[in-house]
């Protein structure tokens, strides 16, 4: 099973209470909108049904959200149309499309999305470059190699499981491993929060890229 399938099979389920948003993203969430204004435009990257583009956009000027479900993407799509919120726009791509144009977004929000791709370093490089001089790269990020006995212990099976397409390909990253990616792509961590979220430990990274020179 392709990993486009394997997340359609989870739409339906998302916005289930427990499933995608839970009492720490909401924090994070309220975190985030100190580096929004009204003026913003955002890439919302990893969409899912579009709960965190819609929560944001009575506060900046356009959220464009993209996930590689067309699943999520129609779930997302209705729920807009629903709560009549013009001003974002979902749609069923990944980042590497040609349509996100260098240097046109203000911010990118990944929540729970960088410990999910297989090359991270050529994401970040594509989000540095879609973004504007002095935007803002936001993420959180589950960071399951933070604790060794963790990595140890769940690491194998949650391996062999995303091989037969059961489960995602996961990342087992330290916190401090997933702020090295961050900085070698061109960014300044201004901010880093780490929430304990048993078993596994969350890491809010707000980076900014550098302004033109």
């Amino acid at each position: 099973m392709n990993a486009e399938r394997m997340w359609d099979r989870f739409a339906s389920r998302w916005d289930t209470p427990g499933v995608s948003l839970g009492v720490n993203d909401i924090r994070l969430i309220d975190r985030a909108k100190k580096y929004l204004d009204t003026d913003s435009v955002v890439l919302d990257y990893g969409c899912a049904t579009g709960t965190i583009a819609m929560e944001i956009a009575k506060g900046v000027k356009r959220v464009q959200g993209i996930d590689f479900s067309s699943r999520m993407i129609d779930i997302a799509k209705k729920k807009a149309d629903e709560y009549k919120i013009k001003n974002v726009d979902f749609t069923h791509s990944t980042i590497f499309s040609e349509k996100l144009e260098k240097e046109s977004f203000d911010v990118v929000l990944a929540f729970s999305v960088l410990h999910l791709v297989k090359d991270s370093p050529h994401v970040l490089k594509k989000i540095n470059s879609i973004l504007k001089p002095g935007g803002f790269f936001i993420s959180t990020t589950p960071c399951m190699g933070e604790k060794a006995f963790y990595s140890l212990f769940v690491g194998i099976p949650v391996f062999l499981l995303s091989k037969i397409g059961i489960l995602p390909h996961v990342n087992f990253v330290s916190v401090s491993m997933l702020k090295d990616l961050i900085t070698e792509e061109r960014f300044q961590v201004i901010e880093s929060v780490s929430l304990s979220v048993r078993p596994v430990t969350e890491v809010f990274i707000v980076a900014r890229k550098a302004l033109a020179t």
